[in-house]
């Protein structure tokens, strides 16, 4: 006769149908209890790096299906701006955002919402008065000029976003064209519609926002061919700005030991057949620049300054281009100033002025001296200009202690 022990022990071993149990019900039940925590928006006090916020578990689905390599490339910058920090207030921001010039037409701007195309600016200004913080978006598709409509595609990625996020957004936007690459400024308040502070995800802002614009801009116009892809990669070989060509070789060194890329075995990088070759191109345009090197078997090194001296000059032709199109033709020379001021005073009169960042605010004023030629001076994010006029004359100082730039008036247009 079996003993007990030995019943319970078949028992157990006998197979039976129905659904298997995880032993480790707790942990699950404790997993899903810390991702609505992160969808509230609360603080993880297990990292300190902590803020953990809406989005989190969106924006991991998003890294892990992003679309392939045709899918329409989207640019999102993003910005927290916290309130009494340094810089121009929400409403001046907004101001500058709706100056003339970024229009199809030339006209002044207007900023529109979910449901209009003229929001009350004020209104929401009012309304975040007491915030503690807000964001600032940049959405940047590539063939922006191609969408049918870019405001209906900004309220679409506002309708995503707040499915992602779990709320209700309260926010602004406004359209710029006046620029190679047409724009969106989007502003969303830092207020959730139940009265809390919105607290997104660090990765949902980095990762998932430009995952859902490049599927929307995908969604409308389709994916990229691989002639469209191969075209604009050529277009960039002989490009003096940082690209995607370079992000391609920077990861391939990273990959390599010592960082030398050997182009003969290659082939398997890039975003399909040809991109070798564009690669090589690439190198040589680098090499060309003194940024890479080569022993003349296929081998090459790119220089550890790459990506900084390329996104410089890359600011400098878009500053460039700037002069150009202020003066209505080709600038001789340009004179770049940044906020620390410039080694000597510059007495001059204003060409133009702008934002030399319009995520931060950082302001701009270029200048033509009494010799004729031209300055490009960067302002601090917290430096007004509106009382500044186009015409008047000024004078560029180091401040006390070379910790900022001074602007004295020397005469203005009106006085002329």
């Amino acid at each position: 006769m079996p003993r007990r022990g030995d019943r319970d022990a078949d028992a157990f071993l006998r197979p039976r149908l129905g659904r298997f149990r995880a032993e480790r019900q707790p942990r699950l039940f404790k997993a899903k209890v810390l991702v609505a925590r992160d969808q509230a928006g609360m603080v993880s006090t297990r990292t300190k790096r902590g803020m953990a916020g809406r989005g989190a578990g969106m924006a991991w689905k998003l890294s892990r299906g992003l679309l392939a390599h045709r899918g329409r490339r989207v640019v999102v910058k993003a910005r927290i701006v916290r309130r009494g920090r340094r810089g121009a207030p929400l409403g001046t921001h907004l101001a500058y955002l709706r100056r003339e010039g970024v229009t199809k037409d030339g006209q002044p701007a207007r900023m529109f919402s979910a449901d209009t195309n003229d929001a009350d600016v004020r209104a929401f200004v009012n309304r975040t008065a007491d915030d503690r913080h807000y964001f600032r978006f940049i959405v940047s598709p590539e063939d922006a000029a191609d969408l049918t409509d870019l405001r209906a595609y900004t309220r679409d990625l506002a309708r995503t976003m707040e499915r992602d996020l779990g709320t209700r957004l309260d926010w602004v936007a406004v359209d710029h064209w006046n620029t190679d690459n047409p724009h969106v400024h989007l502003i969303v308040r830092g207020m959730d519609e139940a009265g809390r502070d919105l607290v997104i995800h660090r990765n949902y802002i980095t990762q998932g926002l430009r995952a859902r614009a490049q599927e929307l801009a995908t969604l409308e116009l389709g994916p990229r061919s691989e002639w469209e892809i191969q075209t604009k990669l050529a277009r960039e070989v002989e490009a003096e700005r940082w690209t995607p060509l370079d992000r391609t070789l920077a990861r391939m060194a990273t990959t390599v030991p010592n960082g030398v890329i050997d182009m003969r075995s290659a082939s398997g990088w890039g975003d399909g057949t040809g991109v070798q070759g564009l690669l090589i191109g690439r190198l040589q345009r680098l090499q060309t620049l003194g940024l890479a090197s080569t022993d003349g078997e296929g081998r090459w090194r790119i220089a550890e300054d790459a990506e900084p001296t390329l996104k410089a000059m890359g600011r400098r032709g878009d500053i460039i281009r700037t002069m150009n199109q202020t003066l209505g033709r080709a600038a001789a020379d340009v004179t770049i100033h940044d906020d620390q001021g410039p080694v000597r005073a510059i007495q001059g009169r204003i060409l133009a002025k702008g934002l030399d960042d319009e995520l931060t605010g950082r302001a701009f004023l270029a200048l033509e001296d009494g010799q004729g030629r031209f300055h490009y001076v960067r302002l601090r994010p917290a430096f007004d200009i509106d009382g500044m006029r186009l015409g008047d004359v000024v004078r560029v100082v180091v401040g006390r202690g070379g910790a900022g730039i001074s602007i004295q008036a020397v005469h203005t247009r009106a006085a002329q």
